[in-house]
């Protein structure tokens, strides 16, 4: 079983960083793009380390991170919006560096790769308190509502974690014009969060009293 996901890991890994590689440093036309080398520093080498960690600790976690065909059509809408995006900030932070459209000052640069680093850090507390989450929109069986640490916050700490971790990526590449592209980004994981909560209210008991005791979402006294 572990070898067969860790097969299945290191294939999408290395699938991944071929795919971000190829959307960053093609439109660049350079290797010698020095953002971008940054960018996959900080991206993969963590997401490795944790990969590792979470085979040899719950593989089973993994196994549902790793599942990524959307049961719900609204989703696969979500999914898809949110896929184009990347695609296009990617690509617009490649031809930015190529063509000189916009430079970031280096302090700018360092503050993403710190504010990148430290969301990476919410993102691993929140796998950690929360062994149910999968990249798909579900009820699980055996599932309960979880409504301790960043949960007892805000209601979906995973999507804040993710809009601090991808409007951190264009500034990390040095890329304005790519970080306006990503805003966009925001109002796609609204609609994404507004159809999951009408699953998990349908489909997982507790859910509804939950969304009245933790009334914000994604950051709280805002939203």
């Amino acid at each position: 079983m572990k070898s067969k996901l860790f097969i299945e890991a290191i294939v999408k890994f290395l699938a991944g960083v071929v795919l971000i590689g190829t959307l960053i440093f093609l439109p660049a036309g350079s290797l010698h793009f020095s953002n971008g080398w940054l960018l996959m520093a900080i991206l993969f080498i963590p997401m490795f380390i944790a990969g590792i960690i979470l085979i040899a600790k719950n593989p089973s976690l993994l196994q549902k991170r790793l599942q990524a065909k959307e049961q719900e059509g609204e989703q696969r809408k979500v999914v898809a919006l949110s896929g184009l995006l990347f695609i296009a900030s990617f690509i617009t932070s490649g031809l930015n560096w190529r063509y000189g459209w916009s430079t970031l000052p280096e302090w700018c640069v360092w503050t993403a790769v710190g504010l990148f680093l430290a969301s990476y850090l919410l993102y691993a507390e929140v796998l950690r308190e929360n062994t149910y989450l999968s990249r798909t929109i579900e009820v699980q069986e055996g599932q309960r509502v979880i409504d301790k640490g960043l949960y007892g916050i805000v209601r979906h700490p995973m999507y804040s974690a993710t809009i601090l971790l991808f409007l951190s990526m264009p500034l990390v590449l040095g890329s304005l014009p790519s970080f306006v592209l990503m805003l966009l980004y925001i109002p796609i994981i609204a609609k994404r969060i507004r159809n999951e909560e009408e699953v998990l209210t349908q489909g997982l008991e507790g859910y509804k009293e939950y969304t009245e005791r933790v009334r914000y979402r994604l950051l709280p006294f805002i939203w």
